[in-house]
């Protein structure tokens, strides 16, 4: 088995930790608050001149749900144009209908945008109504991989769903188990999943180097990283399992 390892970097900093911690792709996010939204065109071209992995921004243009105006629909396209410009390989998206269906006109609309970039269907899936509707309508979609914890808050706990989704797949598309992926589980994961290739966030929390913190504020101000130590871990780990 060939394992990959994706990192959502929520800044440009963790990018880069990735990289040298031996991630193969970085899903480059902002606000890890509100799950990851798009972040600005500075970010995005300031990683794509530093990495030379593979780099898939997400076009999110909000948190909240996954149901999108006309207005952040059109911020979108011009997300993913902006994406194809500076030259990633790859970009992360994911609509819904009101009733849980996936939104396949607009996100047809967005593959196409983004191509010859390759796309990857985050976790809007996880909130949709029928997982495997879903799956069938994003493998139409042209869709390289889907990002899922198994319609749960974790993937250890939609470990049997996202199984589920391996099988049905059945390498027509890849079944992605992101969310607390760590070094303590992702051979479990690994073993009870079959999925090949696996996404975290690596977390951890930086802080300031102020020295002078104005305490009436009573306000953190750390900042969230990716940490090289549990990347490395993670990586070790599926080295090995990959004999």
């Amino acid at each position: 088995m060939d394992y990959r390892l994706e990192i959502c970097a929520f800044n440009l900093p963790s990018a880069i930790i990735a990289q040298q911690a031996g991630a193969d792709r970085i899903e480059l996010c902002a606000s890890p608050e509100e799950g990851g939204v798009t972040p600005s065109h500075g970010v995005i071209r300031s990683a794509r001149e530093s990495l030379r992995i593979a780099l898939y921004p997400i076009i999110r243009p909000r948190g909240g749900d996954f149901l999108y105006s006309d207005e952040a629909f059109r911020i979108m396209l011009r997300d993913v144009d902006y994406c194809k410009q500076v030259g990633c390989n790859g970009v992360v998206i994911g609509l819904l209908n009101s009733d849980g269906s996936v939104d396949q006109a607009r996100c047809a609309r967005l593959v196409e945008a983004a191509y010859p970039l390759g796309v990857t269907f985050h976790r809007a899936f996880d909130w949709a109504a029928n997982p495997f509707e879903a799956l069938e309508m994003i493998i139409q979609l042209g869709c390289e991989r889907i990002l899922t914890s198994g319609q749960r808050p974790t993937a250890e706990e939609g470990v049997a769903l996202i199984d589920q989704l391996v099988r049905e797949a059945d390498d027509r598309i890849v079944i992605m188990p992101g969310s607390g992926v760590r070094a303590s589980n992702i051979v479990l994961l690994a073993e009870k999943t079959g999925a090949a290739e696996f996404h975290t966030s690596a977390r951890v929390r930086q802080a300031s180097k102020m020295e002078f913190v104005n305490a009436s504020m009573n306000e953190e101000q750390s900042v969230v990283m990716a940490g090289e130590e549990e990347i490395s871990k993670i990586k070790e780990q599926l080295t090995a399992l990959a004999g």
